[in-house]
């Protein structure tokens, strides 16, 4: 009776030791991956508990610069937007876009010397960003935006060869498909992913759907931007 005890003892014995052992190893190696990570991404804490934050990026949007022409162009420009944030989770933001791109004509505009005219528009825009998912390393918001647009579409009419068009730049504008300049309705409706540096500056990249409304129904268009935002710490 007393070997069997003996027996469960020092196993019991060994199998404590194996356990502590194993425990040991566990938090060695939680502590070493915690440094890692604290070496790898931002120190914490990230506290998100900034009430205002400016973000500044380069954009990109495809858009169609008149209701007829057969093909989407390619826009390029930056962005600069600011947020006052209401609470933890919901914030105001005023956000301007500046696009500029070339864009195929209609058929036949190449007789006027006429190929890729230039296309510029500004946006300036309002609305709310609510803030998501977010640690340490990263946040994803939601925002909804919108306001007006101005779009120059017949700085590049003027031609290049004979013959020449020799209406308005309104007129030229329209007789190689483009609208003429106004203001149209313009929203950005998308997310933000913010990758963190530290608890003040983080890299951002936020793809949207855009609507707009320039010619005679609205149109979906894709954007995506990417860039820095910078948190501004609370005062002391």
């Amino acid at each position: 009776m007393l070997s069997i005890i003996k027996k469960i003892e020092t196993r019991t014995a060994r199998g404590l030791t194996i356990a502590s052992l194993l425990v040991a190893c566990i938090f060695s190696a939680a502590a070493k991956d915690a440094q890692a990570q604290t070496r790898l991404g931002p120190a914490p804490p990230i506290t998100y508990d900034n009430k205002y934050e400016v973000y500044g990026g380069l954009n990109y949007m495809n858009f169609m610069a008149g209701q007829g022409l057969p093909t989407r162009m390619s826009m390029g420009g930056g962005e600069i937007e600011g947020t006052y944030w209401l609470t933890g989770k919901w914030g105001l933001a005023a956000d301007y876009r500046g696009e500029a791109g070339t864009t195929t004509p209609l058929p036949g505009a190449d007789i006027y010397g006429i190929h890729h005219p230039l296309v510029y528009m500004n946006m300036l825009l309002f609305g709310a960003q609510y803030r998501g998912p977010k640690n340490q390393h990263a946040a994803i918001d939601l925002h909804a935006y919108g306001g007006p647009s101005y779009g120059v579409f017949d700085s590049g009419t003027a031609g290049d060869g004979a013959p020449f068009l020799t209406g308005t730049a309104a007129q030229n504008a329209a007789n190689i498909g483009l609208y003429s300049n106004h203001f149209a309705p313009f929203f950005a409706l998308g997310g933000s992913l913010d990758m963190n540096r530290s608890k003040n500056w983080a890299v951002r990249l936020a793809p949207d759907l855009i609507l707009e409304h320039f010619g005679t129904g609205m149109r979906e268009f894709f954007a995506i931007s990417g860039g820095v935002v910078y948190r501004f710490p609370l005062k002391k």
